[in-house]
């Protein structure tokens, strides 16, 4: 890993001086330097690199380290040290000057600096200093990586906890009801027929109703009305029937109660989630249906936490549509149907495989780099977290020891392979 050290020095036999000395570790890739002649020019390039890796965390441009004279034109080195305390994540500044000045090196220090080195400068001090710095820059950057880390974790631990429970709620309340009106529907059938016997015996029993029962019998149409009762129960047995698998897939796919590892049908949690994004793949004013396509092997049980696999298979197919809605009006939208495609496989005695493929807009070698970083979104401002593909690649790879790739072309297309143990 190379550091970025930036120093800020109106001397200048400076750089010549320092990349003299560290010319082997510049060689090696070990340190970088950057040189300023002031405090303004050592600030812009700091405030520069901040937004660059804001935009994107690979960035080079990170400045590790600066190392700072006090005395200098245009802004000292008090006042950079000042102005560093207002970046997200300030690198450590080491200043330099006379030992004399040592009223200055304290105020630096008050103000935040990490350490000093006195004029004229010691190399071997300045060595040391250097090293120490940079383990501290190493450490500090190890622990924002742990918290982030563990705020993802807690992020995707409450989120999972919460989607859980508002369909397992939802799932309750709807059952109840679901399951009263289903189980009374064969014994209101039947009381239903029972009652249009009795009919068909007055009418042929009675076969000269007076006119009051007669103008009723037309004005109800009762031929029709006999005839279509039946139909009509069966459309309601077909309709609480439909919920009730509805609140099962809900079920499946919460697994609440499910908080260990266990052997779980992978297609049964695939077709739960379909169920439940039926409504998004219908076709829409801005796009046309979206079609699933499913190849399925015959699979073994999966030794696995459910709901989390079913949250990874949510997030894929959710981020499919999402880019065809997106891209709905494009070009290639309009020239092919928008497909998704889920295939699964089994790799061997050990693995098993779920791909998921959509015809969709693809997206840019930049973009594919970045897709499973916490926080990376190509979603506008409120649409998305860029939590869901980080989320689902640590439950794949960390959680159940699997794999995890995209491939993924500019209008070709995305392919995402999940790789799970079987065990």
């Amino acid at each position: 890993m190379t550091h970025h050290i930036l120093v800020a020095d109106d001397e200048p036999d400076i750089e010549a001086l320092i990349t003299q000395k560290f010319r082997h570790e510049i060689r090696k890739g070990d340190y970088r330097f950057t040189f300023v002649a002031n405090g303004e020019e050592a600030y812009q390039q700091l405030a520069a690199a901040a937004s660059n890796a804001a935009a994107d965390s690979d960035s080079t441009d990170q400045i590790d380290m600066v190392l700072t004279d006090i005395n200098m034109p245009v802004m000292d080195g008090l006042e950079l040290i000042h102005r560093l305390q207002t970046l997200a994540h300030p690198p450590k500044a080491v200043v330099v000057s006379a030992y004399s000045d040592m009223l200055n090196i304290r105020a630096a220090m008050n103000k935040g600096a990490f350490d000093f080195v006195t004029k004229p400068i010691n190399f071997q001090d300045l060595v040391i200093t250097l090293e120490k710095t940079l383990k501290a820059v190493d450490v500090e950057k190890t622990s924002r990586a742990s918290h982030q880390q563990a705020q993802l974790q807690l992020l995707q631990s409450e989120k999972m906890s919460s989607l859980g429970q508002m369909m397992a709620g939802v799932a309750h309340e709807i059952n109840n009801p679901v399951n009263f009106i289903h189980g009374n529907l064969k014994p209101a059938q039947n009381y239903v027929k029972n009652l249009i016997i009795l009919v068909e015996l007055y009418q042929l029993h009675y076969p000269e109703p007076v006119e009051a029962i007669q103008s009723w019998i037309e004005e109800i149409d009762l031929d029709f009305l006999q005839e279509d009762l039946s139909k009509l129960f069966d459309s309601l047995k077909i309709g609480t029937t439909r919920i009730r698998e509805l609140v099962l897939s809900l079920r499946n796919f919460s697994r609440l109660d499910e908080a260990e590892k266990k052997l779980v049908d992978i297609h049964e949690g695939i077709e739960s989630t379909l169920v439940i994004l039926a409504n998004r793949l219908k076709a829409k004013p801005e796009r046309p249906e979206i079609k699933i396509t499913r190849e399925y092997a015959t699979l073994p049980k999966v030794d696995c936490h459910a709901s989390q696999i079913n949250q990874v298979i949510m997030n894929l197919l959710s981020n499919a549509v999402d880019a065809f809605e997106e891209h709905g009006q494009c070009r290639f939208s309009q020239d092919r149907a928008q497909e998704i495609q889920i295939n699964t496989a089994l790799v061997d005695e050990r693995w098993v495989r779920i791909t998921i493929i959509d015809n969709g807009p693809g997206m840019s070698a930049v973009t594919r780099a970045k897709i499973f970083e916490p926080f990376f979104t190509t979603k506008p401002v409120g649409k998305g977290t860029g939590l869901g593909l980080s989320i689902s690649y640590q439950i794949i790879t960390q959680k159940h020891n699997g794999k995890f790739s995209c491939q993924s072309e500019l209008g070709e297309g995305s392919q995402f392979i999940i790789d799970l143990p079987i065990q």
